[in-house]
């Protein structure tokens, strides 16, 4: 018997300091609140986006055939836009001694660009993109568009009160630029407006084309900051896919892009 009333004792003991507790985190979360400051209770952190190592540099195709690419994991984008189809978008990502490998895939009903040429404005048309900002400590980054002709536009921007866009210097041709692209066009030609099925993307950036940048190249553990992102024109206005579901006017706000790890 008298264990019994010592079990009872001990439960409405705890019932009682659970209620207390209760009381006191409630306030707590009023006070802040009423002070503005209720987002700084609960910090959510980005798991970095890891990044794994190809056994060696290799052939790209645009169909992301490689054995290399079975390594990783394809990863969603996000639609951000209510207008358009709801295609399916991703993209995967590797890391070799030389540079970085992309792949991207996406389902499409239509090309929908013009005739541009490399370093054109490409991003008025479809395409995908890949930003890098490999030193948080750092405004400058880096972006890559591709679109369904194997068209490409680099640059390194510094995102400076005045801006600051650098375009490599090409005198002879596209290989200078230290990039290489390829893509598969399914379901249809490759023209303009031509009625298709998907188009995917395989991009090879070299550590050169970064040259501007801190922390290049990775090393194991290395830590940069990344969005990848695709932008469709089937509906006459631009609708958008990002990795960053937080992105709302533009793709340049650095505080939106999540982090990536270098295995």
């Amino acid at each position: 018997m008298d264990n019994i009333k010592r079990r009872i004792k001990w439960l409405i003991g705890m019932a009682i300091a659970n209620l207390f507790f209760a009381n006191a985190i409630s306030q707590s979360l009023d006070d802040s609140t009423a002070n503005g400051s209720d987002h700084n209770l609960i910090e959510v952190v980005q798991e970095p986006l890891l990044v794994k190592w190809s056994s060696g540099d290799f052939n790209i195709t645009g169909k992301g055939d490689n054995p290399q690419w079975n390594k990783t994991e394809w990863t969603s984008l996000i639609k951000l836009d209510t207008g358009g189809s709801d295609y399916k978008s991703k993209f995967k990502v590797l890391a070799s001694e030389k540079g970085i490998y992309i792949l991207f895939q996406g389902e499409d009903d239509k090309i929908t660009t013009s005739d541009y040429k490399d370093m054109d404005k490409i991003w008025n048309g479809d395409v995908f993109e890949v930003f890098f900002q490999t030193d948080t400590k750092e405004t400058k980054y880096f972006e890559y568009e591709v679109n369904q002709f194997e068209k490409q536009l680099l640059l390194t921007i510094s995102n400076s009160k005045d801006g600051l866009s650098w375009i490599p210097f090409n005198e002879y041709d596209r290989n200078t630029y230290g990039t290489i692209n390829k893509v598969e066009i399914l379901g249809g030609p490759q023209e303009l407006d031509a009625k298709i099925a998907s188009w995917s993307a395989e991009v090879f950036i070299s550590y050169k084309s970064l040259g501007l940048l801190s922390q290049v190249p990775p090393k194991s553990g290395t830590l940069w900051n990344a969005n990848f992102y695709r932008s469709d024109y089937d509906t006459g206005s631009e609708v958008r896919w990002s990795w960053s579901s937080t992105i709302e006017q533009s793709f340049h706000d650095l505080d939106k892009f999540l982090p990536i790890k270098f295995e």
